[in-house]
């Protein structure tokens, strides 16, 4: 047998458990799970020392495209995943123009197939005009979800009533992605804080309440609809336990930052650098963020990369954004986090290919298994790098992980058995393509 790429002596990270086996890859898919030793391939990957895991995803990044290309773009967005081991991503469409429409979709879904550098899925932006649309929206080519914001955006893309919430989910069939803060409490609360108060208040202003608010609304409209929903970001205890009860309808996101950082520490540490929505909250829901994810609750774990320029980050609270850069940070933090025992490399691959996987309804990907796309992410768990700005090569050019001290990283990024990160360097040009879902 003669293979396009044979990666030998890696110990693979399988659905059913590790094994050191071999892997043969042919037309872009994985062909054999143990190679025979005399097989030949047009090249060969020697993984000793690494394990192999399937191309990992992340499911929530915000690349800024259409935008301003000197904050971030779809080619160094999807540079800097790669080189942090990404193979898929799924961009959100809060864009400038919002991504709402059939042309700003069949725009997205041409400049991706030329300019990007991972395989590629994005959402669709739902609205109050395109409300009636959104079930032929949804089974677009690379449309990986609607996503509904119930609070916190701008423009026609908030929809915070629950007529308005009800209406785009009797519109369609799949999963809708929801980001579930409470718009009227933020607001009735707004007036209590006032500029120049320190960034600790954020998370004073978009409490605990206002995230339960929201995600119990959607909740009660989801087994009134039975429209399934993916609550994004979920950061409160309170939510977590809540959406126990709500498995039929729900699956749950936490993101990296609420796995990783504390308050009030963060917010004293890295001022507007922390400052994100959901805000990033104290121990107790540290605490029962790890604990969710221990039981199974949580279903995906993604980075809500969302860049902004440093000078606006600097700025006084309340006036500076909220968003942190990620994509290219996410793996090395959760395999610092597999090292210190938190979770294991099987629950990494998990959560971030197995499950978006099976929350999107990705076709092909997710799992090392014969047929699937030969996507890998390559990673040596005993590497121990320092997460640095000058390594990150989004723009904007900062991460709030600058200087922490890692165990783990990624050594490469196989798409669809095409080499395309090896050692911390981009090998050739975009390949990326629309990733594909069944309906």
């Amino acid at each position: 047998m003669r293979y396009d790429l044979i990666i030998r002596n890696g110990v693979c990270v399988l659905p059913w458990g590790e094994a050191e086996t071999d892997l043969g890859v042919l037309d872009g898919r994985i062909a054999a799970l143990g190679v025979d030793a005399r097989a030949e391939a047009a090249e060969t990957l020697d993984a000793t020392g690494l394990h192999v895991l399937p191309g990992l995803i992340d499911a929530h990044v915000h690349l800024r495209d259409p935008g301003d290309a000197a904050i971030e773009s779809i080619p160094t967005g999807t540079r800097a995943a790669i080189l942090g081991g990404i193979a898929t991503v799924f961009d959100m469409p809060n864009t400038s123009p919002s991504i709402t429409s059939a042309e700003t979709l069949d725009w997205k879904a041409d400049y991706v197939r030329r300019e990007s550098y991972t395989d590629f899925g994005f959402y669709v932006g739902a609205t109050r005009s395109n409300t009636d649309r959104l079930d032929e929206y949804e089974t677009r080519a690379g449309v990986c979800a609607v996503k509904l914001f119930a609070g916190s955006s701008t423009g026609d893309l908030m929809i915070e009533d629950d007529a308005g919430i009800e209406a785009v989910m009797r519109n369609g069939r799949r999963r809708i992605a929801f980001h579930s803060e409470d718009e009227y409490r933020l607001q009735a609360r707004k007036p209590q804080f006032g500029a120049g108060m320190p960034y600790d208040t954020h998370r004073i202003w978009r409490d605990e309440e206002c995230a339960f608010l929201g995600t119990r609304r959607i909740m009660a409209l989801a087994r009134k609809t039975g429209r399934p929903a993916h609550v994004l970001h979920v950061s409160t205890a309170e939510e977590l336990g809540y959406l126990k009860d709500f498995r039929d309808v729900a699956t749950v996101e936490v993101l990296v930052n609420h796995l990783t950082q504390i308050a009030p520490d963060c917010y004293e540490r890295l001022g507007g650098l922390a400052v994100m929505n959901p805000p990033i909250r104290d121990r107790r829901h540290y605490e029962a963020s790890w604990a969710a994810l221990r039981d199974g609750t949580i279903d995906t774990v993604a980075s809500d990369h969302a860049p902004h320029p440093m000078a606006a980050k600097r700025r006084a609270w309340p006036d500076c954004p909220a968003g942190l850069t990620g994509v290219q940070t996410i793996v090395p933090v959760m395999l610092d986090h597999v090292n210190a025992g938190r979770l294991s490399l099987a629950r990494l691959a998990d959560l971030m290919a197995a499950g978006p996987a099976r929350v999107y309804n990705l076709a092909a990907k997710g799992r090392i298994a014969a047929g699937y796309d030969a996507d890998f992410t390559l990673v040596d768990m005993q590497a121990r790098r320092t997460i640095s700005n000058d390594w990150i090569v989004t723009p904007c050019g900062w991460t709030p992980f600058d200087g922490m001290d890692v165990n783990g990283w990624p050594i490469a990024t196989i798409l669809r058995g095409s080499v395309v990160m090896r050692d911390d360097t981009v090998i050739g040009p975009p390949r990326g393509r629309l990733a594909r879902f069944a309906w």
